[in-house]
């Protein structure tokens, strides 16, 4: 397994390195089975350290959790805990479709545009109803089935999941409804 273990605008040193290892090697072995690799990244905001841990699984799913904590090894310890619960809580359903799924999930690329909020703009009447384009980015649509794209959803902490459905082979949503519930778009 791959371990990228970075600060910003923090040294990071080997002790901090080694129980990172050490803490992700023993939670992942109990859930995951074969996660390729894993990006750990540490901040500081305000008097708190932040932790933000990624997981990429062998299936092609993302495990994300975020920390916040006073001291540095509380932040990841804590960061750790909140991704063993979601890893625990989808044990079972990561097994089965690893068992399902002889390959890992296919990425589709696309364009990702960020637009300009109508805060931004100046004046009281637009010149055109052509939004403006802050930034283009390139994003990567992954090939799901809907099961799937739920527990990435949820294991990503997203609050929506844009997916090709494997079964209909078209682009679907799904997306965490404000009564909590999951919502899904298949046009």
């Amino acid at each position: 397994m791959r371990y990228q273990i970075t600060g910003k605008q923090i040294d990071v040193g080997e002790a901090l390195q080694s129980h990172v290892k050490t803490e992700l090697e023993e939670m992942l072995g109990k859930y995951a089975g074969r996660p390729t690799d894993a990006t750990v990244v540490f901040s500081k905001s305000a008097h708190e350290f932040v932790c933000e841990t990624v997981v990429h699984l062998s299936t092609g799913l993302n495990a994300t959790a975020k920390a916040h904590a006073t001291e540095i090894y509380a932040a990841f310890d804590a960061c750790c805990e909140k991704m063993d619960k979601q890893l625990r809580r989808y044990k079972r359903r990561l097994k089965d479709h690893h068992k399902d799924r002889t390959e890992p999930v296919e990425l589709i690329g696309a364009s990702s545009y960020i637009l300009a909020s109508e805060a931004d703009a100046h004046d009281d009447e637009p010149e055109s109803l052509q939004p403006i384009i802050v930034a283009e980015m390139e994003t990567k649509i992954p090939s799901l089935t809907v099961g799937e794209a739920v527990m990435q959803m949820e294991l990503a902490g997203l609050p929506v999941l844009v997916f090709r459905n494997d079964k209909k082979d078209g682009v679907n949503v799904v997306y965490r409804r404000e009564d909590g519930n999951i919502g899904w778009i298949d046009p």
